[in-house]
């Protein structure tokens, strides 16, 4: 078996230590030439990584490779915030809560990372600062998408736009860390929530000044609170009331009796898709206008509608009567559900995989022999059935018929397994099995 593999997890895991260092010495105010003396001081744990590459390519390459660690750093350090207290990581989080609702966000993919991200500030502000846990499945069912959409808007919209950074994948049981940012970082060149809030059908003519500036303002001014406690629910899935709608009523009940151009800025949503999004609200006598300006019902909020006149709407519409009755008549009643029973299907059999993997994981048996602790050696398998080989030495698992992660297979047909607590390679593991074996028979 290649080594190639078993060597990138021990490169990775030494750039991990590094960057740890890198960012302790950052917030300690010291430089990259204090970052590098630490680093590649014989006597420093932490620094093997630097100094084997010094060792392997020269000093210069090392230096270079910690220079490039430090800036690294340094632009992580500069971006997140020192908590002081637990009131002051709360002050935080209603900063960047207002942040958030004065932000426009345009577009269906837009108003979709919106409540992606509104759903990590509810873990956040669970977890008392920026910094929390959150699986995709969970934040997938906070927000009442699917996980395809959540994981578009993740590398879309979220991340490049600085609003929020994975620092560790999740395993198992647990969940991914998270840490909130302000959205500061502009990405490449020009807005990342451009989502079909312009035509694209004809191109703009400059002489008739069209696409000069979007449609909707540059600030917004909508209550999250309200979009957070009604996005879980089957009446604003995708072929429900939607998010358009969310927006809509986040913003009048932020400040009411707005006209639709007013809307158009709050929101951030289209005017096109504000008339259309109203006259499904007021269908439903969810939202009610006088004159020119629009509000909404005494009990919208709760999905309960009130009697409208004939002259406003033209039809004599029924009154909703909670947002269970308008998810039905909008056929997404039960969607929630659905996606949650999904998830606790996945989840499960997901745990049954590791289980089965641990089923081949022994604890290690020793026994004390004069004063000296004899390892029991574990029986190695032999060579495997080929059906269960894969592409670059990889294991099919016999009984999902998917690649195991933690399992490879050696040139010679046997079965080892690569752990991040054993990142020896296999002829590490040989010596040390061969070495085990031969103490076990000199004992017995």
């Amino acid at each position: 078996m290649s080594l190639r593999d078993t060597r990138q997890g021990v490169a990775e895991h030494g750039h991990r230590v590094t960057a740890a260092i890198a960012c302790h010495v950052a917030r300690a105010d010291g430089t990259v030439d204090q970052l590098a003396q630490l680093l590649l001081h014989p006597e420093h744990e932490g620094g093997w990584h630097a100094r084997s590459i010094a060792l392997r390519s020269g000093q210069s390459r090392a230096l270079a490779y910690i220079a490039r660690v430090w800036a690294s750093a340094s632009a992580a350090v500069s971006s997140t915030t020192a908590l002081e207290s637990r009131h002051h990581a709360y002050e935080v989080l209603a900063a960047l809560r207002d942040r958030i609702e004065t932000t426009p966000w345009r577009g269906e993919r837009g108003r979709t990372a919106l409540r992606v991200l509104r759903a990590h500030l509810n873990f956040a502000e669970i977890a008392g600062g920026p910094l929390h846990h959150a699986s995709e499945r969970q934040t997938a069912e906070e927000a009442g998408i699917s996980r395809t959409t959540l994981r578009v808007v993740y590398e879309t919209v979220l991340k490049p736009r600085g609003w929020l950074r994975r620092l560790r994948v999740g395993h198992g049981r647990e969940g991914s860390t998270w840490y909130l940012g302000d959205g500061s970082i502009t990405g490449h060149g020009g807005p990342a929530l451009l989502s079909r809030f312009r035509t694209t059908q004809f191109p703009p003519d400059p002489a008739l000044g069209e696409w000069t500036t979007p449609e909707t303002a540059t600030t917004a001014d909508i209550d999250s609170t309200v979009l957070g406690r009604l996005m879980g629910h089957d009446a604003f899935a995708h072929r429900g009331l939607g998010s358009a709608a969310l927006m809509l009523i986040s913003a009048l009940h932020q400040r009411p009796a707005q006209t639709v151009s007013e809307l158009v800025g709050t929101s951030s949503v289209s005017r096109a898709t504000t008339y259309r999004t109203l006259k499904r609200l007021a269908d439903h006598g969810l939202v009610q206008h006088t004159g020119e300006t629009w509000a909404l019902a005494p009990r919208a909020l709760d999905g309960f509608g009130t009697i409208l006149p004939d002259g406003d709407t033209g039809l004599a519409a029924e009154p909703a009567q909670g947002w269970d009755k308008i998810a039905e008549q909008h056929g997404t009643s039960g969607v929630a559900a659905q996606r949650k029973a999904l998830h606790a299907a996945e989840r499960t059999a997901y745990q049954e995989v590791l289980d089965r993997l641990a089923e081949h994981r022994s604890r290690a048996v020793v026994i004390v022999r004069d004063g000296r602790h004899v390892l029991v050696p574990a029986p190695r398998p032999d060579e495997i059935p080929s059906t269960w080989h894969a592409p670059d030495g990889r294991v099919l698992d016999p009984g999902t018929g998917r690649p195991a992660a933690d399992w490879r297979v050696a040139t010679d047909g046997r079965l080892i397994l690569i752990t991040p607590s054993d990142q020896r390679s296999y002829d590490e593991l040989a010596a040390a099995h061969a070495e085990a074996l031969s103490e076990w028979e000199s004992v017995a």
